[in-house]
């Protein structure tokens, strides 16, 4: 199969849940933003870019694992069947990326780009809570083998981390949260927030490569 061939069959087998979910989200977030008006729409459609999108890709990332069928045939092939959800969270966390940089594209023309942060530098805002995100799902998914169990969990740190942001005052909690852009306590840390949550989301993918290579999980999970 060609190269182009296989990233199409992938796109295709990461589902609507995928691929649906981060632009419909980020657009629904972007036209209330809008639709508020008020000296407030740059904030929250910088919000959109940090709450929304990350979501969306965490709870793509969580439908990855114990979606196909015959799991027992795909794990006789050569190619390994974890190295094949790799593709599809490469995929799924590619269009992602697409869309936010649509929209950071979008928030520069019109001028709401944030002024404290750079265009480079201000890649984190979405970046780093979009890798822990999903990194949590992929390895939610790898755990439960069941994608309502790893996107229910996405879910609940992402409204853990909304209703509980006054955390903020222990150091340790500053650094995990994920909106520290629109709603962080202490602007001095941003920069140690976004490298710690890109670090522990790549630990968090590790970990869910780690529990797919064990097979026997994935069979006793297809038998469930």
């Amino acid at each position: 199969m060609r190269p182009i061939d296989l990233w199409r069959y992938e796109v295709r087998r990461a589902g609507w849940t995928a691929l649906l979910t981060p632009p419909v989200a980020t657009a629904a977030l972007v036209l209330i933003a809008l639709l508020d008006g008020g000296a407030d729409t740059d904030r929250n459609l910088v919000a959109a870019l940090e709450m929304a999108l990350p979501l969306a890709a965490g709870v793509g990332a969580a439908s990855l694992v114990g979606r196909d069928p015959a799991v027992e045939l795909q794990l006789t092939v050569p190619t390994a069947y974890r190295s094949t959800l790799l593709r599809r969270l490469a995929v799924t966390f590619g269009w992602a990326a697409l869309l936010a940089v649509l929209l950071v594209a979008g928030l520069l023309a019109t001028g709401w780009w944030p002024e404290s942060r750079g265009v480079l530098s201000g890649q984190l805002i979405w970046l780093a809570p979009t890798l822990w995100l999903a990194g949590l799902g992929f390895l939610g998914g790898a755990a439960f083998r069941s994608p309502a169990a790893a996107g229910g969990l996405v879910a609940t740190v992402w409204i853990v981390d909304q209703v509980f942001a006054g955390l903020q005052e222990h150091y340790w909690f500053r650094l995990v949260y994920l909106f520290a852009t629109t709603r962080g306590a202490v602007p001095e840390d941003w920069t140690a927030n976004r490298v710690t949550l890109v670090t522990t989301a790549l630990a968090l993918g590790v970990l869910g490569w780690v529990l797919l290579g064990r097979s026997e999980r994935l069979l006793r999970g297809e038998a469930e």
